[in-house]
């Protein structure tokens, strides 16, 4: 058993709003893990051994094109867990799950173990599908803003969901990283990044982003931002930030 676990000090927000009940269900098989910026924790095609659920750092999820290019269709931080479409009926990964931005802490369960959990526990299940729900909807804004949104507004709708999940207004964001989650070239990129500085919304700096007026850049974002995070909070009664 994870020491500290049963006493209020869990730092992932979905396990720390369980039941006593439920929590016990998964407390006596959870071991604590590290994970350093650039680790994977899971592998497209990979069978789903182990699930994560995240104390600390950021989990970028990746889809890959044929020519091995990846993409990052969403972000898992310590409101969730890896290793959803378990829970879905699925043992195999879809995605390349990978640290993004700082060092990960995470609680590991084996998934025979969760799956256990769950059986047992109809409200256990339920409440791990609705994150996996709520997942679902913010890969869903992810691709209609791919498809609708200018550059600088998919900028600060990934800011956002990185500074929800970071420890400090300062985040580690280099043009690589912006690359995976817009797809676009350098220079776009750095473009981009201007015109969010003359907004006054952040400050870049050498390979780190400064988050100098988080309201400004929730009206950056417009409505790119805010309804998943909405429906965790009410799905599940959680707030959904850091």
């Amino acid at each position: 058993m994870v020491a500290g676990a049963l006493d209020g000090r869990v730092g992932n927000r979905l396990l720390a709003s369980l039941s006593p009940e439920d929590f016990g269900l998964l407390a006596p098989h959870l071991e604590p893990v590290s994970f350093a910026v650039g680790d994977f924790i899971t592998r497209a095609g990979d069978s789903i051994d182990s699930v994560c659920f995240l104390e600390q750092g950021i989990a970028g999820v990746l889809d890959a094109l044929d020519d091995d290019r990846r993409y990052a269709v969403g972000l898992v931080g310590a409101e969730g867990f890896i290793g959803w479409p378990l829970v879905m009926g699925d043992d195999r990964s879809p995605y390349d799950v990978t640290m993004r931005a700082e060092r990960g802490e995470a609680l590991r369960i084996p998934a025979k173990a969760l799956m256990a959990a769950v059986d047992q526990s109809p409200t256990l299940r339920m409440t791990l599908l609705r994150f996996a729900h709520v997942f679902m909807l913010q890969m869903g804004r992810t691709v209609v803003s791919s498809l609708a949104h200018s550059i600088e507004r998919r900028m600060a709708r990934w800011i956002l969901l990185y500074h929800d999940r970071v420890q400090a207004d300062e985040i580690c964001m280099t043009h690589e990283e912006f690359r995976l989650m817009l797809g676009v070239r350098r220079s776009s990129v750095t473009d981009a990044l201007h015109r969010l500085e003359e907004d006054r919304a952040i400050r870049a700096i050498r390979a780190r982003v400064l988050v100098n007026d988080r309201t400004k850049l929730m009206a950056l974002a417009g409505d790119t931002y805010g309804q998943p995070e909405e429906e965790y909070a009410r799905l599940l009664g959680i707030d959904p930030k850091r």
